[in-house]
């Protein structure tokens, strides 16, 4: 097995490993997610339907009023909430979500993880070290 190791800034602590659900656009967190199921429920968003719940949730950032507390928070209650967080973009809205949410989570990564974190490939976020997991290198 291969893996692309990288490094970024690490916005809360913690070790976990999952498979990737790779956003490509912004998610409210009120109205964008179903905390019940984990869904993504967002009319339009391109990942609509997919679920957060275990998964390592990549995405660029978030959008709209300051649900993402509360949503995430349901979702940490109810075993619906993704295991790590990755973005690309840190707002209050959702620093405060990742602080209630209390999961493994990154920003500032290269160019390349990015790339890489593609939606059903597996990932480890350990502190500020990103491993993207690969049966083998021709993968990547």
């Amino acid at each position: 097995m291969s893996a692309l190791v990288f490094t970024g800034r690490c916005l809360h602590p913690g070790e976990a490993t999952g498979e990737v659900l790779h956003c490509s656009t912004e998610i409210p967190g009120w109205g964008g997610i179903n905390p019940k199921t984990g869904d993504i429920v967002e009319v339009g968003h391109p990942q609509r339907g997919l679920s957060m719940a275990g998964k390592v949730l990549v995405i660029p950032g978030a959008k709209g009023a300051s649900g993402w507390s509360g949503q995430f928070h349901m979702a940490r209650v109810l075993g619906t909430a993704p295991i790590a967080v990755i973005t690309r973009k840190l707002n209050t809205k959702l620093a405060l979500g990742l602080a209630v949410l209390r999961v493994p989570a990154l920003i500032d990564l290269p160019e390349q993880a990015y790339a890489a974190l593609e939606t059903g490939r597996t990932a480890t976020v350990r502190g500020d070290t990103l491993i993207i997991h690969a049966d083998d290198a021709s993968a990547f």
